[in-house]
Order: structure tokens, then sequence, then C-alpha cells
């Protein structure tokens, strides 16, 4: 039976959502809410479901609402997401939050306890990692085909340059300089967690170019991210918010080395090649031959389709919510990593521990 969804923040995302739900046998979309009024009778109009202007009236005039979809946004893209998810908690809804999933990191602890505590589901829609490329290349590691980590390379950014800039005018990002770290950097965490585990040590060496200085704009837009992770293995993250041309790899691309192999996926949706180590080829001047699979298709927008489903899939089938995908925990972490780059940073570029994550443990009911 199709579970029944509310949404709440109708802007460019919350619509996004609301599109795919409409697409998918798991979801039955049955209310959107807005504090502007305009957007909820707008989506309300376009999707055949009833507004509301408040979240406490959906969920109480929606008895039978099962999960709370909250894309607000705010400041750096996510102060409102913390007080509409406590209240739909607070109801005993599972609730599923854009990313990041707080735009402060002690808010987030928190809303990850209360979940916890009220034994409900919490997701983000980290949806980098749901498709096709990283489904394979996943394989490719569970499978033993890359061995122990060595090291990871991930890059990803917008295209730009001098050229075309111009000062951001929203009070979102005007003014904050962290707004692309805590608005962008989950996504590429994200990523290097879900394959090679979690990140014990960060530095950064972070800036913004001249012309943004020039501008007034204050935003941190470079960010070279050193991490170490706890099986061992290095890392680097390089992410700019629209400073330079894209080279090699597009916007998106993420490189995992291991003992026993190499995989690379170029543009997110796009490519993955694989290179396997094996005897007698020469350690320098040759490259082996790869395992090339190209998916034929730029539609970045489809990963939302594959998250969503898995968040109504796993809820569907019941599964442990520590093995719910791209769980609160999980949103947790990467925003841990986040507020430690942040840390380095304003430390002139020191190793900084992420805080240690709250402890698993476990589901008595599906523990037995």
């Amino acid at each position: 039976m199709a579970l029944k969804i509310g949404i709440v923040g109708m802007n460019g995302i919350g619509n996004t959502h609301a599109q795919c739900y409409q697409q998918d046998e798991l979801a039955d979309l049955v209310a959107v809410c807005d504090v502007v009024k305009e957007r909820a009778d707008a989506a309300a109009e376009k999707y055949g479901v009833k507004a509301y202007y408040s979240l406490k009236d959906m969920i109480e005039h929606e008895p039978d609402l099962q999960i709370v979809d909250v894309t607000t946004g705010g400041i750096d893209n996510g102060s409102w997401h913390f007080e509409p998810a406590m209240e739909a908690i607070g109801y005993g809804k599972h609730v599923l939050v854009e990313k990041p999933l707080c735009h402060d990191i002690r808010e987030a602890r928190e809303l990850y306890a209360f979940a916890e505590k009220q034994k409900v589901y919490l997701g983000c829609n980290l949806n980098h990692y749901f498709t096709p490329p990283a489904e394979k290349a996943k394989q490719y590691v569970d499978n033993g085909e890359i061995g122990e980590l060595v090291y990871c390379l991930h890059k990803m950014g917008f295209n730009g340059g001098e050229a075309g800039y111009a000062l951001a005018g929203s009070p979102k990002i005007k003014g904050h300089p962290y707004f692309h770290m805590k608005a962008f950097l989950t996504h590429p965490f994200s990523v290097m967690r879900y394959f090679c585990g979690d990140i014990t040590h960060i530095q950064t060496f972070s800036d913004r170019p001249g012309f943004r200085r020039s501008a007034g704009d204050v935003m941190v837009s470079i960010n070279s991210i050193h991490v170490k992770f706890a099986n061992g293995g290095v890392g680097y993250l390089l992410s700019q918010r629209g400073d330079a041309v894209y080279g090699l790899g597009g916007w998106w691309s993420m490189e995992m080395a291991g003992t026993k192999g190499t995989f690379c996926i170029e543009n997110c949706v796009e490519k993955l090649s694989y290179w396997k180590a094996e005897k007698g080829i020469p350690a320098i001047s040759v490259q082996p031959q790869a395992e090339v699979t190209e998916y034929g298709t730029n539609d970045f927008g489809s990963t939302f389709n594959n998250r969503l489903h898995a968040f109504l899939e796993d809820i569907t089938n019941g599964v442990p919510r520590e093995e719910l995908r791209a769980n609160g925990r999980d949103a947790l972490a990467v925003l841990e990593y986040t507020f430690a780059v942040i840390e380095s940073y304003e430390r002139g570029g020191e190793v900084v521990r992420p805080n240690p994550l709250p402890p698993l443990h476990g589901d008595p009911m599906s523990m037995r």
C-alpha cells in the first residue's frame, strides 16, 4: 500500500519531490504546505492535493499522514529544516529532510537524537550515490575487486570563472561566508563516506578569488580538503562554486583506488571505469585497459526519483532504522565533517578530528 506523504516547503525542490512522488507507486502525495500561501495553493492545484499554510494544521487535518518531507531552505539552504522536522517527529511521523540536515551542527545532533527517541525513520536527500554508476561501483567494492583503500579523489563544483560572476543578492547567501560549505559539501562527503567509510581527520586550505573579494563577497568558495579515513586510507576533496572553468572529468568525478583495483565515476550518472590490478603491467607509462560502462545519460534529475523511491521502499519493507539508506546518522556524519572543515579553516589549516557519531545500539525487535 502506498505511503501517505505531505511536503512542507513548495519552492523549487519541493516541486521536484512532488513530481517524483506522483510517478512512484509506493507514494501517495496527499498534502502540501508552505507559509507563502500562493506557493502552497499553486502546488495544491498542480498536484491535485490539499494546501496548508502551517505544518501543525497539515498534520492534524491529515490523520493518516505517514511521512513529512521537509524541503524548506533558509540561510545556507538549511536554516529552515530543524523546526519543521522536529515538529513532525514530535507527532510520530517519519521524516525526510533535504540536505544539509540542519544549518547548525547542534540542531542536527538534537534532531537525530529526537528521531531515535521517537523511533521514527529520519532520512536525508543524499541523492548523489543513488545512481546506476554508483550501484555498480559499490559492487566492485563489496566483491573485493577494489581491495584495501589506498586513496579517494573527489572533485565536485560548478562551472564558472570571473567573466560570468555576479554577487549573490539573496539574503540566504549574501553575507554568509560558509554558504558553499554548508549548502554543498554534504554531497561529496556523503559519496566519499558511502564508498570509503568514516573520516577521522580533516584539514582544509580554503579561500576565495580576488574577483569575489573586490565585490565584497565573503563566501569561502574554494575548498581544498585533505582527509584520513578510519580504515587508514587517505582522500582529497576539491570543491569550488563557479570560480573556474571545468577541467577533466566535468562537474563531478570520484576515483577510489585500492590494492586490487580502481574505479572512477564521471559526471555522477554518465560513466564508470574500472581498472584491475594485474601482474606484468609496467609501473609507469602504461595505462591498464579499463572496463568502461557508459550509461548514455546526463539526466542528474533521475537521482531524485531513485533516492525518494529508496526511502519509501525501506519504510515499506520495515528495515531497521540504522539500515535506512541515507539515514539521519549518515547525514549527521557529513555535517560533522563540514563543521570540521570550517574549524580547520578558522584555525589556519590545522588538522581537526570531527566530533564522534552517537553509538549504534540496534533495534531489539530486529536483532533477535
